[in-house]
């Protein structure tokens, strides 16, 4: 019918794709696919969001928000009771540098210990780029910390992106997505990753209920976080094929008897 809204020509070749993919793709491969976009799209918030922030054209947006959690007579008194303020600093201290450090190198001794030594050094070099890549953007983008209100907490480093929600969304998802690998029930790997998105999120959110983050710097710490993480546990799979590190089920070396 003439009236009728067709989609465009490429939206009908995916759907044409899509309903052939039982024939040569099994979920598997759409999961991996799907793992290959993900950053991607990620990668491309990201720029999106610096773009805008380095034109000024997110200033309104974080000025509401930054606004909307203070109380209007008193912009140094954080909205709702006093115990939420020491709440939200620590939780923020999830993402901190000692934190995230300790946590990495933690696990990555237990990997070692347990003879999975590959293992432990992607896992160090996965979160130690994320630290690089988060200072380095940081110092590109020089983007001042927010003077709309008083800081909660004292910060030193440049605003964007925030580093606490990069750092926190490369140590928590990649640990969670290696203890995912080594449960077999769905329901507990599930539980896992939802509790490392979880963290993620409330150590992002406090950043800006503390003042001492634009809520678009956030936004892009979680997008480039989320993006590396996925990235290195699309490495981690590659090199696990390869037999280059360790599977969940496999050691480089015997384990020790008794």
């Amino acid at each position: 019918m003439r009236g009728e809204h067709r989609a465009p020509a490429p939206l009908r070749a995916l759907a044409r794709l899509a309903a052939r993919r039982p024939h040569w793709l099994g979920p598997r491969d759409l999961a991996r696919i799907a793992a290959f976009l993900l950053p991607v799209a990620a990668v491309l918030a990201f720029a999106g969001l610096a773009g805008e922030v380095l034109e000024g054209e997110t200033l309104g947006f974080d000025r509401a928000i930054l606004l909307a959690l203070r109380n209007p007579a008193d912009p140094a008194d954080p909205i709702g009771p006093r115990w939420l303020e020491e709440v939200a600093r620590d939780i923020t201290g999830l993402g901190s540098h000692v934190i995230l450090g300790g946590l990495t190198l933690g696990v990555a001794g237990y990997l070692a210990l347990v003879r999975k030594r590959a293992a432990a050094l992607l896992v160090l070099g996965s979160i130690g780029g994320g630290m690089a890549i988060s200072a380095l953007v940081k110092t590109v983008i020089g983007r001042p910390r927010p003077d709309l209100v008083p800081h909660a907490v004292e910060v030193y480093t440049a605003s964007f992106p925030s580093g606490h929600a990069m750092l926190s969304a490369v140590t928590y998802l990649t640990l969670g997505a290696i203890i995912a690998q080594v449960e077999a029930g769905w329901r507990t790997r599930s539980y896992v990753l939802f509790l490392a998105v979880a963290i993620t999120l409330l150590v992002g959110a406090s950043r800006v209920y503390l003042g001492v983050h634009w809520p678009t710097d956030v936004l892009a710490g979680w997008c480039l976080g989320a993006a590396w993480a996925l990235l290195c546990w699309l490495l981690a799979l590659t090199l696990q094929h390869r037999g280059k590190v360790e599977t969940p089920d496999t050691s480089g070396d015997e384990t020790e008897r008794g």
